[in-house]
């Protein structure tokens, strides 16, 4: 996820594209950049690392123009580095592109600007837009920009500048958000309304397909067959701090409704038909036939992570698997060799006792695989391999989009894995594909009950005592639901495996303690039912976590919430977002700062 940010008009652009990028940077901060049409040349001026940087280098070098695009990057293609770093150019300097999403067909397009005779200088996927863009040009900016988007796949919002049509900015939407703030003798182009609402609080929201052509005075919206479609301006009336948040109170309430885009991401590119492939990713068969064991390794929620993918990669490479916590990974010596898989997984990449665990397993001879949200991160950089969840910044401490595209993250690799020894069959792998694919829209149906989730939580925001259970896959979300409630409501909650009731902890059931019972595995469904009425025997209050359709557990439980049917292989990843909503609405309601718990940061980089 990155911010784009664009202005035409009669002001100097340079200062409204960094006053919107800074609005903008809580979509990515590892580079950003600007370009300027300064008299007959678009000056591009870019810096690694947060705004700052940019800013302080513009001290230096200012363009000066009254057109400009503008760029804040969350890496998805290619290290931070100055070349990587957003707007990227053509072979002749006429042309420049900001963009936010992903190019799935980069590579093949790449090869052929190549042998065309286009020259790159980045490793990223944006630059070919510029490429194609400059073979079309033919004295019409809006016609090649339209055989452009025909020849790309995946998701896109870019911003594209061109010094032969010196008043003319162009937009353009797939996948990706994109917003048009409508101004008096000027106009712009944003990822987010934040970075246009000092300037104007009219707006077109943009739908998918959609090209916005833009000069100082006029807008003008088509489909890419050049059909003109007549918008109704959308009126802001959010204040700044809310709209950087999206309308949200929350920044950990935004990244939650953000799921179903992210999942969508960190799938994109990723599957054709029955198949798993990494286009930018490829293990040897060689290496891959010789490893006889997995770890995985992780802290916190990437650990809770890690527990849902053991029982994923067993079942579909059936070969063992531990977890591991990454803080007692390396003092226990570990025994890692040549013929060990190291999968360590962090958000952030800089997780101090995952990098140090994943040092000591290459120390041992072991492989070893990242799974991470951070291109250019340590761990990243150390790893052998890398599988990107491309889930965006994360900022609320309290992890959301990043641990549920962790688990999508395994599942593909379990896949890939399994299909490259051939122990996948192709049956199998489209039912578990088809699933994944249906997450994002049975996201949404859980995200519009929020009624229900307030009302859970208003029961729960007095308690001091929660206790999950679940078995099997349902034990290792319900950790991670246990987890999400203590660290932001600063309710004392546990989670145990149901079956382990009976051998100590029921002695700490009373009516007193209400306990979520995670009922959504069918290969454990009736003796996680017989530990539920375990527990109603000692009078314990019992919310359920169901299947849509589920007519048995509402009998003996005080109160159900279901999610939608699907792929019970697949469920973990839809099982835990109720559990984000109860535990977000009940900090609120107990008046927790939800962002920022006590205690706690978002990366934790010491030992």
């Amino acid at each position: 996820m990155c911010g784009i940010v664009g202005y035409v008009g009669r002001k100097e652009a340079t200062p409204i594209l960094v006053e919107g990028l800074r609005k903008l940077e809580y979509r990515g901060y590892d580079s950003a950049g600007v370009a300027v049409l300064e008299e007959d040349t678009i000056q591009i001026v870019k810096a690694v690392g947060k705004l700052s940087f940019l800013e302080n280098k513009l001290q230096k070098e200012k363009p000066t123009g009254n057109i400009g695009i503008g760029h804040t990057r969350w890496a998805t293609h290619g290290k931070p580095s100055a070349e990587n770093s957003h707007p990227h150019a053509d072979c002749s300097g006429d042309f420049a592109v900001v963009h936010n999403g992903i190019i799935e067909n980069y590579l093949e397009l790449k090869e052929w600007l190549m042998e065309q005779g286009h020259v790159f200088s980045s490793e990223t996927d944006t630059e070919v837009v510029a490429h194609l863009i400059e073979h079309y040009y033919e004295g019409d900016l809006e016609e090649a920009v339209r055989k452009t988007l025909q020849r790309i796949e995946g998701s896109y919002a870019l911003g594209i500048l061109c010094k032969k049509e010196p008043g003319k900015l162009i937009g353009v939407r797939k996948d990706s958000p994109l917003v048009v703030g409508i101004g008096e003798g000027e106009n712009f182009i944003a990822s987010d309304i934040p970075a246009i609402l000092s300037h104007t609080r009219k707006c077109y929201l943009i739908d998918d397909g959609e090209i916005c052509i833009l000069t100082p005075d006029t807008i003008k919206i088509t489909t890419i067959s050049g059909e003109i479609v007549n918008k109704e301006i959308f009126n802001v009336s959010w204040d700044a701090e809310a709209a950087e948040k999206g309308g949200f109170e929350h920044f950990m309430l935004k990244e939650i409704y953000e799921q179903p885009a992210a999942f969508r991401k960190t799938l994109s590119g990723r599957t054709a038909g029955n198949k798993v492939q990494f286009p930018d990713f490829h293990l040897p068969m060689e290496t891959v036939s010789q490893w006889k064991k997995i770890y995985i390794v992780g802290c916190g929620t990437a650990y809770h992570a890690g527990l849902v993918g053991k029982t994923v990669f067993e079942q579909l490479l059936r070969i063992p698997v531990e977890v591991d916590i990454a803080s007692e990974f390396r003092y226990r010596e570990p025994l890692v060799d040549e013929e060990t898989l190291v999968i360590v997984i962090s958000q952030s990449g800089e997780t101090a006792d995952t990098l140090a665990a994943l040092r000591e397993a290459k120390h041992k001879g072991a492989a070893v695989l990242a799974i991470t949200n951070v291109v250019g991160s340590s761990i990243s950089r150390e790893a052998d391999f890398v599988v990107y969840i491309w889930a965006g910044p994360e900022i609320a401490v309290a992890s959301t989009k990043a641990y549920t595209t962790m688990l999508v993250a395994e599942y593909l690799l379990a896949l890939y894995l399994g299909q490259l020894k051939g122990l996948v069959s192709d049956t199998l792998a489209g039912e578990i594909i088809n699933a994944l694919h249906s997450l994002p829209e049975a996201t949404d149906r859980i995200l519009k009950e929020t009624a229900k989730y307030k009302e859970v939580a208003e029961y729960f925001k007095d308690k001091h005592d929660v206790f999950f259970i679940g078995r099997g896959f349902d034990w290792a979300v319900a950790l991670e639901g246990s987890l999400k409630l203590k660290e932001i409501s600063y309710i004392h909650a546990e989670a145990y495996a149901a079956g382990e009731l009976k051998h100590g902890t029921l002695a700490l059931i009373t009516q007193e303690t209400p306990v979520i019972a995670l009922c959504v595995q069918q290969k454990t469904y009736d003796k996680t039912l017989s530990n539920i009425k375990e527990v109603k025997a000692r009078d314990a209050q019992v919310l359920a976590i169901a299947v849509e359709g589920d007519t048995e557990v509402g009998k003996y439980v005080d109160d159900v919430i279901t999610i939608p049917e699907i792929n019970n292989f697949v469920a973990p990843v839809l099982t835990v977002i109720p559990l984000q909503l109860i535990a977000y609405y009940a900090a609120v309601a107990r008046g927790c700062n939800v962002d920022q718990p006590r205690n706690l940061a978002k990366s934790v980089t010491v030992e």
